[in-house]
């Protein structure tokens, strides 16, 4: 029984050591930066300017969108998924700064997305572009719902991709 008290002392002193260890005032380190700010809150108020809003994830999923349609025309289905895949990524990145846009998004994500890569495995053009054509027009739905009904986005006419077939 003794030697449980003991066990028992000494697991709380650790314990105790080990709480005041934490408490204890780190120490002030100097930060130097040409433009992060003085202060830990204008640092981060910085950084955060620096990723933007989901504007930067629409420029990103702009450039994916052109990419895909290119990829699904040239029945380059690899590049194809890489496309969705990647774009996926950014908007669901996109939510992290921005997570109100989910709620406009939601068809986007759980509807267009899924159906495209249907299509994409099927290695089925017909069927890819029937889906990237419900894809655009998520698209659409969301800008209108965001209030930017004039960010209207169009199938893209003129293949100026990098990459081919």
């Amino acid at each position: 029984m003794k030697k449980n008290w003991i066990a028992i002392l000494s697991a709380c002193m650790a314990i105790l050591v080990m709480v005041g260890a934490c408490q204890q005032a780190p120490e002030k380190e100097t930060i130097e930066s040409e433009w992060l700010g003085a202060n830990l809150q204008e640092m981060v108020e910085n950084i955060e300017s620096q990723f933007g809003g989901f504007d930067q994830t629409m420029i990103e999923t702009g450039y994916r969108y052109k990419e895909l349609h290119w990829a699904g025309v040239d029945e380059n289905w690899d590049y194809a998924r890489y496309q969705l895949e990647e774009m996926e990524e950014a908007v669901e990145r996109g939510f992290v700064r921005r997570p109100a846009r989910k709620a406009s998004a939601k068809h986007f994500i759980e509807t267009a997305i899924p159906n495209l890569f249907k299509a994409i495995d099927g290695g089925d053009k017909e069927a890819f572009l029937q889906e990237f054509m419900v894809l655009t027009a998520s698209c659409n739905t969301c800008h209108a719902m965001e209030e930017v009904p004039f960010m209207m986005v169009k199938i893209p006419e003129v293949n100026t991709s990098l990459i081919s077939r």
